[in-house]
C-alpha cells in the first residue's frame, strides 16, 4: 500500500461555463445556425415557399408557429443571455471596471455609429426611421462560428473581447427593445409581472437553490409580459436576473450554483435547436420581387450600411481611441489589423437585427422584408470583410 506521502491528490475539474465552452470550443452553435439561414432562403425560393410560409402563419393554440418562436422560443434565449450577463459582470470577465473599458466603449461605439448611418439614410421618412436600432446588434453566435474557421490565426484575446463585446452589446438590445419597442401597455398585467418578479427576488433573498421553483414562475412572469405589452422576451431576462449565483471570484466556475447548472442546461439548446429554429423560420425572404432599385430602398441601404459601415468605423473607432488616450489595452497578442477584423465581425447582426426588424416593422410586411435583405447583405459583407481580413493579417511577434 501507498505511504500518504505518496498519494497525490488531484483536484476534480470543474466544467467550464457555457461561454467559455464556446470560446475554446468550435462555436458549433454559429455554424448550425448559418445551415438553418442558408436552408431557409432556399426554401423560400422554391417549389415549396408556400408551405414554408404556410406553417409560419398556421396557428397552433393562441399563437402562429412563427409568433411560438419569436415570443416563446426566443424568451429562453434571452434567459441565456441574461444568465451570460449577470454572471459576467459579478464573477466573470466584466467583474472589474478595468474590465469593461474596452469592450464597454467598443459596444457603445458598435451601437451608435450604426444607429446614426441608418438614421441617416432614414432621416426624411419616420415610418422607416422606427428601424433605428436594427444594425445596432451583434450575432455572437455568427461571429465565434466565423472565428472558429479561422481557428489559432485568431488570438484568444480578440474571443474573449468580442463575446464580451456582444454581452454588452446584448444588454444594450434588451433595453433598447424595453424602451422603444412595446405595444399598448396593459397596467394590470404589468402588476402581475411585478409581483412575480418581487417573489421571484424573494425566493432569491431567502437562500431558495431550487430551480424548479424559478423555472415555474418563470412561465407565470412570461405569461404577464406577453399580455402586457412589453415584449415576452423580456421576460427571459428578468428571470435570469434572479436566478441565484454562488460567487466564486479566481477560482474555476462553481458547478453548484444554480445559475452555472441552468446555462449549462439552456446553452446547448439555445446553440443547436432555438436559434437555427429562429433563423429558419425568419431568414426565409423571397427574392423574386427583388430588384436592384430595391436595394437601394432606405430601410435596405440603411441597414446594409449601418451593420456594414457603422458597426467597423463605431467599435474599431473607440478601440483605436481608448487605447491610444490610455483609458485602456490592447487585446493581449493582438495586432491592429486583427482588431479590425473582428470590428468588422461585429456586424454581423443576423439574430438580433432581424429580431428588432420584426418588432420595428410589425404591421408593414414589405418593410420586413426589406429589413431581411438588408440584414443578409450588411451580415454577409462583415462575414466575408472580416475573414478575409483576419486570414490576412500579420501575427503578433510574441505568437511567433
Amino acid at each position: 500500500m501507498a505511504s500518504p506521502s505518496h498519494i497525490v491528490l488531484r483536484p476534480r475539474r470543474r466544467p467550464l461555463s457555457a461561454l467559455r465552452n464556446v470560446l475554446t470550443g468550435d462555436a458549433g452553435g454559429g455554424l448550425v445556425l448559418m445551415a438553418s439561414a442558408a436552408l431557409a432562403l432556399v426554401i423560400a425560393n422554391s417549389s415549396l415557399a408556400d408551405t414554408y410560409f404556410a406553417a409560419l402563419k398556421a396557428y397552433v393554440g393562441p399563437l402562429s408557429v412563427l409568433h411560438w418562436i419569436n415570443d416563446a422560443l426566443m424568451a429562453v434565449f434571452f434567459l441565456l443571455v441574461g444568465l451570460e450577463i449577470k454572471r459576467e459582470v459579478l464573477d466573470g470577465r466584466l467583474r472589474t471596471w478595468p474590465d469593461r473599458v474596452l469592450p464597454g466603449l467598443a459596444a457603445l461605439g458598435g451601437m451608435a455609429a450604426p444607429a446614426l448611418v441608418y438614421a441617416a439614410v432614414n432621416w426624411n421618412s419616420p415610418e422607416t426611421l422606427r428601424g433605428w436600432a436594427i444594425p445596432a446588434a451583434t450575432d455572437i453566435a455568427f461571429a465565434l462560428g466565423v472565428l472558429a474557421l479561422l481557428g489559432s490565426r485568431v488570438p484568444v484575446s480578440l474571443k474573449v473581447f468580442l463575446t464580451a463585446l456582444a454581452i454588452i452589446d446584448d444588454l444594450g438590445a434588451v433595453l433598447i427593445i424595453a424602451a422603444f419597442y412595446t405595444a399598448d401597455l396593459s397596467l394590470p398585467m404589468l402588476g402581475g409581472a411585478a409581483l412575480t418578479l418581487a417573489v421571484l427576488y424573494g425566493m432569491n433573498k431567502a437562500g431558495v437553490a431550487r430551480l424548479w421553483p424559478y423555472l415555474l414562475l418563470g412561465v407565470v412572469l412570461w405569461v404577464f409580459v406577453l399580455r402586457s405589452g412589453v415584449h415576452a422576451t423580456i421576460a427571459g431576462v428578468l428571470l435570469a436576473l434572479t436566478v441565484p449565483l454562488r460567487l466564486s471570484v479566481g477560482k474555476p466556475d462553481d458547478p453548484t450554483s444554480p445559475l452555472h447548472i441552468l446555462e449549462h442546461a439552456v446553452h446547448p439548446w439555445s446553440a443547436y435547436l432555438i436559434l437555427p429554429v429562429f433563423g429558419f423560420a425568419n431568414a426565409g425572404v423571397s427574392l423574386a420581387g427583388i430588384t436592384p432599385r430595391m436595394l437601394l430602398d432606405p430601410v435596405t441601404l440603411g441597414v446594409a450600411l449601418g451593420l456594414f459601415v457603422g458597426k467597423q468605423v463605431g467599435v474599431f473607432g473607440l478601440v483605436l481611441a481608448a487605447v491610444r488616450l490610455g483609458l485602456a489595452q490592447r487585446p493581449a497578442h493582438a495586432t491592429w489589423p486583427q482588431v479590425y477584423g473582428v470590428s468588422l465581425l461585429c456586424g454581423v447582426g443576423f439574430t438580433m437585427s432581424l429580431f428588432i426588424g420584426l418588432l420595428a416593422f410589425a404591421n408593414a410586411p414589405a418593410l420586413e422584408a426589406e429589413t431581411k435583405v438588408g440584414v443578409l447583405i450588411g451580415s454577409l459583407a462583415c462575414m466575408a470583410a472580416g475573414a478575409l481580413v483576419l486570414w490576412f493579417a500579420p501575427a503578433h511577434p510574441s505568437r511567433h
